[in-house]
């Protein structure tokens, strides 16, 4: 089943990038930008709690998607790009097994405990 969820996690990542081609960007901006994502674990500092919600904000799909679209509808390229750039580090994460995370810690996830 792992590997189905990889799977699928990897055609996200790649309708990320394909729905990046159609921006105005050039690429380097992809590559600089896919791991902006990982600061929210800045908020780990602050506790399990905090962390664990601040790293689901910036690593939920759905927001992502809302954001995307909101840049579609507002014709705003950068708000695109946003939701983007969320949307594909969230694929790209869950292709290496790093899920939403839970309160107790940073490595209990919905995909499983990270290391095992």
């Amino acid at each position: 089943m792992k590997t189905v969820i990889k799977l699928e996690e990897l055609g996200l990542f790649i309708l990320g990038i394909y729905l990046f081609s159609l921006l105005n960007y050039q690429w380097w901006w992809f590559l600089v930008l896919i791991l902006a994502p990982d600061f929210s674990m800045l908020g780990y500092i602050f506790g399990n709690k905090t962390g664990a919600f601040l790293y689901n904000i910036f690593h939920h799909k759905g927001l992502a998607l809302l954001i995307y679209a909101a840049g579609c509808y507002l014709s705003i390229e950068s708000v695109q790009l946003t939701g983007i750039i969320l949307f594909s580090h969230s694929a790209m994460d869950r292709i290496f097994g790093y899920g939403l995370k839970y309160e107790k810690g940073f490595k209990y996830t919905h995909l499983g405990e990270i290391g095992k």
